[in-house]
């Protein structure tokens, strides 16, 4: 059976993510630089994973393309980084029907899955969810992903750590992401979030940052 257990993303990460979507500017580190070369960045820049803590660093974009030069080649095994891909790719209108989405034993409406390496033939995917303290992670059934992937082959193009399957049931939204889009909504979310039940606000936010995918939205 899945358990739940708090996996918060890097907390410093997401403070800079906050502010940047309260003050309505792109986050960056303080440096305002490639956190490899240190070269300015663009206000629009890509993002590498860090491992094994997987942190989020900034990168210009000839850092990004050495690491994604290395994925294609298949020497990731090792790497201290790889390189998050530009990736908005919204999947069916809904290909995951209730009994998919019931046996993947996510308690919310709300997630995105992410693969990481491990034993299983699809890897180990952990199921993410938006809190206001944090994200909590859950580990999916192996079988569950496995009949997942047969139903809709889109999943098994999910790079580890560094794309993720988004999520919004309500809103029968299914995406491929970057992960860094995982944790622009993640911060919004704690950004947004009032009370017990996190209020309207949150929900105008998730709204909004579902719009900007689909691009009927100036991102913020």
């Amino acid at each position: 059976m899945s358990t739940a257990t708090n996996r918060t993303l890097p907390t410093d990460r997401l403070r800079a993510l906050a502010r940047a979507a309260a003050s309505g500017e792109e986050p960056r580190p303080p440096s305002h630089r490639c956190e490899l070369c240190s070269e300015v960045l663009p206000d629009v820049h890509r993002h590498l994973v860090e491992l094994p803590a997987r942190e989020l660093a900034c990168a210009c974009r000839a850092c990004a393309l050495l690491f994604d030069r290395a994925t294609v080649a298949g020497r990731t095994g090792g790497d201290r980084y790889r390189a998050v891909p530009e990736l908005r790719q919204r999947l069916g209108p809904d290909p995951l029907d209730d009994v998919a989405w019931s046996a993947l034993g996510v308690p919310v409406r709300l997630a995105f899955f992410v693969r990481h390496e491990g034993d299983a033939p699809l890897g180990e995917v952990t199921a993410y969810y938006p809190s206001p303290l944090g994200v909590v992670g859950t580990a999916v059934e192996p079988e569950a992903w496995e009949r997942l992937a047969r139903q809709q082959p889109a999943v098994e193009r999910l790079r580890p750590e560094v794309t993720a399957l988004l999520v919004h049931r309500d809103a029968r939204e299914h995406w491929l992401v970057g992960i860094d889009e995982c944790y622009r909504l993640t911060a919004r979310v704690r950004h947004s979030w009032t009370g017990m039940t996190g209020g309207d606000e949150v929900w105008h936010e998730i709204d909004r940052f579902f719009a900007e995918l689909r691009g009927d939205a100036a991102p913020a």
